[in-house]
């Protein structure tokens, strides 16, 4: 059983190394040679130039395929893994595309796990621990009214004027401001076209409590039947966003104009490219600056307008001498991943981050050795 690990960027080099260092039979892919050899040369030489015809060639049933490549290459490469009845690991969000793949990964029998890093990843096995541990409790009814938030963000651990740091190109950043999203504020769907519609704040309950900027990301609905949410239950709030240090939003406000304004087609592609290379040289990382990451996974029942239960998973981890924040939680995610589908935990067919309680413990013991802090908060 091989692991073919595609892509040695920034996020994927800790985790690729924890396998390999583990002993396990990894072949490492990735569209240049030598960036790949710079970041495993030193532990493995079964390094190969990316390319999906010499991978399905390589590939045998029971390998595992690992996709830190961009996001259009997650499907043709989980096709050639279902084709060979190999598995497929991902740390992207679930598209219809790859949802798609379900019947024919259940007929060959091969798992392919998505949503396994940060956010996706993380988020969603703090949100199935607090939703196991709420329906044990002895508030548990389905008459309550709930409140669910989930805020993840990467910031500087020293803040900056900007408040915020690039790790890499800034221009995925600057396509995300132009995204909609969709999610519950006070018991009404909100759909909002932009960030700044839908600004608010929230006070991160760490050992010392700190305020932040959020917002809503892509569309939470979808996710409410993920967590085991009933339909019938009364929803008050339900929200999956972006966290962002205070002061945020003023330091970004000529950016916000600049992309509510942009020009269309080409000419408006121009101008975020333009910016994303300023921004670049403005606002990236210094070499060995440390990043934080901050994630906080709330829920909330009342009832009669009174809390009954009310519990918050927050993180907080940040660069040191094992790297980035970052890069070694979305990673070692995947490798932890990768671990679990070689020892058959994982279902055939496409799936995210697992809901089953042990594979969750499990899971969270590794965020729990990779972050500074890690803690279930009792409100109530």
């Amino acid at each position: 059983m091989t692991i073919h690990w595609c892509g040695t960027g920034l996020s994927a080099v800790p985790g690729l190394r924890k396998l390999i260092a583990a002993g396990n039979a990894v072949t490492v892919w990735n569209r240049t040679v030598d960036k790949a050899q710079a970041a495993v040369g030193d532990i493995t030489g079964n390094i190969r130039a990316f390319d999906l015809d010499a991978l399905r060639a390589a590939l045998a049933p029971g390998d595992v395929v690992v996709s830190m490549l961009p996001g259009d290459w997650h499907v043709p490469i989980a096709e050639a893994a279902i084709a060979k009845g190999a598995h497929f690991v991902s740390s992207s969000y679930i598209s219809p595309e790859m949802r798609a793949l379900d019947p024919a990964a259940k007929e060959a029998g091969v798992a392919l796990i998505n949503e396994v890093g940060l956010d996706p990843g993380i988020d969603h096995l703090m949100a199935h621990r607090l939703m196991a541990d709420y329906r044990e409790s002895d508030a548990f009814d389905p008459a309550n009214t709930l409140s669910f938030l989930s805020y993840c963000g990467g910031v500087p651990k020293q803040a900056n004027d900007f408040r915020y740091k690039f790790s890499w190109s800034p221009l995925g950043v600057l396509k995300a401001l132009k995204s909609p999203s969709r999610s519950i504020r006070d018991f009404e769907e909100l759909r909002a076209e932009c960030p700044w519609d839908a600004l608010s704040s929230y006070t991160a309950p760490l050992p010392a409590p700190e305020t932040f900027e959020v917002y809503p990301n892509r569309d939470s609905l979808p996710f409410m039947a993920e967590y085991g949410f009933d339909p019938q239950w009364p929803v008050k709030d339900f929200v999956r966003g972006t966290l962002r240090l205070e002061g945020w939003s003023d330091a970004w406000s000529d950016i916000f104009r600049t992309v509510e304004n942009l020009p269309p087609g080409d000419a408006g592609e121009q101008v975020l490219r333009d910016l994303s290379q300023r921004l670049w040289q403005e606002h990236a990382y210094d070499a060995e600056e440390p990043d934080r990451v901050v994630l906080c996974v709330s829920l909330e029942a009342t009832r009669d307008g009174q809390p009954v239960w009310h519990r918050s998973y927050v993180m907080d981890a940040w660069g040191d001498a094992r790297g980035t924040a970052m890069g070694r939680l979305v990673s070692h995610m995947v490798a932890e991943a990768v671990d679990s589908v070689q020892a058959g935990d994982i279902p055939p067919g496409v799936s995210a981050a697992p809901s089953d309680p042990a594979l969750v413990a499990r899971w969270m013991e590794e965020v729990g050795r990779l972050a500074q802090h890690l803690e279930i908060v009792r409100h109530v």
